[in-house]
């Protein structure tokens, strides 16, 4: 989501004063606009292949299921929804940990591990600051909210016994002659049950394979896993192996049919779809309100990409038992070109994923407290603000015509630098600009991993490489056409 969005009614506009490199400054003008109302998009998403890949449209899903709450309930509920994300995570990567010192997870995860591109767009759904895009399913179409930490891809079926609000018509097993159950004794079942860590069947009276997801919010998803037909922007994916889900619940799908995991499982659709587009894909996620669309590109053609900049690349953090996630080593952030000195970029407290599902970005006590104290240094000219849910560091910058923000700037293994664009450095709580904060939160424990959540990803071309285990990153406006 970008902040941009929520000053909608004061017209801010964000400039960016400085080129990479320039002098490490960022400018914000506060114009006189009227306030004009959010419009709900109907449009499909639209999906193509462009020479050897496939694109899908990415975006905010804009859909609100209950108009009658104020903006503040509104971002009152994204970010306790985003905290309880970020919560969940450090349980799982925990538990992943404990599976690594069994030898058939570990078995498992190490054997985890073409071309597509699909139109990818933000889910600014009430409690729901994700992206979504649409894929074809048994001749149907869903929207997704595309998650790089999720081990498996599933979306809600008839007969729903509890089901989530959703804007596309539920799934329909019966309407789909490619449609089947995966049994129990399947590799694939048994591949549920290394990833989620919990059993996927009920016994012998239980022939079909079962799956059960909760998160921490109290979101959950259950029903059987099963096997269909996929179709991304034409490209046919035969049995694809996703979770058909009969009881659902949660705020944070706000409308949505289910969710794509992206991430490193046997069962992602990274993993599925090795063959047609070898381990590779990325995204581009656009500004919650800039009018246009992002792109999900499936497959390594960069000839796809509208890059701005050089692509540079980080090697991923080689662990053969991380699970689904996206890891890497931080090693130093720059604000308004000022390094940042913190004994945890030294330390295994480094570590990162980069997660398309979380919203803010959230760092281990000792590299956030460095990053807040150069903020608060650089900006002290502006009176402090209350603190806000998760995020602390906050100012009153009401009246001003014009703000100078720092840039920012995070720095991985081999010295690659990624600038993050002006709409993800600061978070505006109010529209008046009474409480502007920095758009980062702090974690409980230097045990805890630090994640590099989506807003501070807007508006550049991120690659996930599985096959060269590294992670790409380069400017792009994103712009689907």
């Amino acid at each position: 989501m970008a902040w941009g969005a929520w000053c909608t009614a004061a017209a801010l506009l964000v400039l960016l004063l400085a080129a990479a490199g320039g002098d490490g400054v960022h400018c914000l003008e506060h114009g006189s606009g009227s306030r004009r109302a959010l419009r709900q998009r109907t449009h499909r998403l639209r999906s193509r292949a462009v020479g050897g890949a496939t694109v899908l449209e990415l975006r905010h899903h804009s859909f609100s299921p209950v108009p009658s709450k104020t903006r503040k309930e509104e971002l009152d509920g994204i970010l306790s929804s985003d905290a309880a994300r970020v919560s969940s995570l450090q349980r799982r990567i925990e538990n992943y940990r404990l599976i690594r010192l069994s030898p058939e997870g570990a078995a498992a995860a190490a054997a985890a591990a073409s071309m597509a591109q699909v139109p990818v767009t933000s889910g600014a759904k009430l409690r729901t600051l994700n992206y979504v895009a649409t894929i074809g399913l048994g001749g149907g179409e869903a929207t997704v909210i595309v998650d790089t930490a999720s081990e498996l891809t599933w979306v809600q079926c008839k007969p729903c016994a509890s089901c989530h609000y959703q804007e596309d018509p539920l799934f329909d097993p019966t309407s789909s002659p490619s449609y089947a159950a995966v049994p129990c004794n399947s590799s694939s079942c048994d591949a549920l049950q290394v990833a989620t860590g919990m059993s996927a069947c009920g016994g012998a009276d239980q022939p079909q394979c079962s799956y059960t997801l909760s998160y921490r919010d109290g979101s959950y998803s259950h029903g059987v896993l099963a096997h269909d037909k996929l179709s991304l922007a034409g490209e046919a994916v035969d049995g694809f192996v996703f979770g058909c889900g009969t009881s659902n619940q949660g705020a944070p799908f706000g409308g949505t049919s289910g969710l794509m995991g992206l991430g490193r499982s046997q069962l992602s659709l990274v993993s599925q779809t090795m063959d047609q587009f070898g381990g590779v894909f990325s995204y581009c996620l656009p500004l919650k309100d800039s009018g246009s669309s992002g792109s999900l590109v499936l497959g390594d053609d960069s000839s796809v990409y509208r890059n701005s900049t050089p692509i540079v690349y980080a090697s991923m953090v080689s662990d053969p038992a991380q699970g689904p996630f996206y890891f890497l080593n931080l090693t130093g952030i720059t604000v308004g070109g000022e390094p940042v000195e913190s004994s945890g970029f030294s330390s295994s407290a480094g570590k990162v994923i980069i997660d398309s599902g979380t919203v803010i970005t959230s760092l281990v006590p000792s590299i956030y407290d460095a990053v807040r104290a150069e903020f608060m240094d650089q900006l002290a000219e502006y009176p402090p603000a209350p603190g806000y849910q998760i995020l602390d560091t906050c100012f009153n910058m009401t009246g001003l015509s014009e703000v100078q923000v720092p840039s920012l700037k995070l720095v991985f293994d081999g010295g690659v630098e990624v600038e993050v664009d002006s709409s993800g450095v600061l978070f505006f709580v109010t529209s008046d600009s009474s409480q502007v904060c920095l758009a980062m939160a702090a974690l409980k424990s230097e045990y805890d991993t630090s994640i590099i959540g989506n807003y501070q990803q807007k508006n550049l071309r991120v690659i996930f490489d599985t096959s060269g285990s590294q992670v790409g990153f380069a400017q792009e406006t994103c712009d689907y056409i």
